[in-house]
C-alpha cells in the first residue's frame, strides 16, 4: 500500500521514485555486463540533471525549519556520503563502487520515505509545510542533453 503524502512533500516522493530506478538501472546494468564504464556514466549524468539539486532542496527546506534535528543529521550525512561516492565514481568507474551506490541510494530513499518524511510531516504540520513548498519545488534550472544509452533494457555490448 502506497504511502499517503502530504501535497507539499510530493514533489520530493515523486523524485524519490526516479532514484529507486537509478538503483534498479545501476543493477539491471551489471546483471547484463554492461561495462561499469557506461554504468557510471548514467549514474553520474543523472547525478548532475535530477539528484544533486533533489539533495539541496531538502537541505535548504528542511534545515531552517528543523535546525539540529537527529533525523536532519542522518539525511545530511547520507547526503554527503553519497556525493563523495559520485566523486570516486567520476574517477573509478568500479562495479563494487556502483553496486555500494546502489544500495546506499536505496536504502537513503527508504529512510527519507518510511521514517524522516512522516516525521516532518509530524512536526511541521500543514501550515509550515506550505511555506516549504516554494523551495522544494524551485528546481534549478539547467539544460542537461536527455539521456540515451539505456543500458538497463539491452544485452552488453
Amino acid at each position: 500500500m502506497p504511502l499517503k503524502r502530504s501535497p507539499q512533500l510530493q514533489p520530493l516522493s515523486r523524485e524519490h521514485h526516479e532514484g529507486l530506478l537509478l538503483a534498479w538501472k545501476i543493477r539491471q546494468g551489471m546483471g547484463k555486463g554492461v561495462a561499469p564504464q557506461r554504468i557510471a556514466g548514467y549514474v553520474l549524468w543523472f547525478w548532475n540533471a535530477e539528484l544533486e539539486d533533489h539533495f539541496r532542496r531538502e537541505e535548504a527546506a528542511f534545515h531552517p525549519a528543523l535546525r539540529g534535528a537527529e533525523l536532519l543529521n542522518r539525511m545530511q550525512d547520507e547526503h554527503e556520503e553519497i556525493e563523495g561516492l559520485m566523486q570516486v565514481l567520476a574517477q573509478i568507474p568500479d562495479e563494487v563502487l556502483l553496486e555500494e551506490i546502489a544500495q546506499k541510494v536505496n536504502d537513503h530513499i527508504r529512510f527519507e520515505e518510511r521514517v524522516l518524511f512522516p516525521w516532518i510531516e509530524l512536526e511541521l504540520g500543514e501550515e509550515k509545510l506550505q511555506t516549504l513548498s516554494k523551495t522544494i519545488d524551485q528546481k534549478q534550472e539547467r539544460f542537461v542533453a536527455p539521456w540515451v544509452d539505456e543500458f538497463w533494457t539491452t544485452s552488453a555490448q
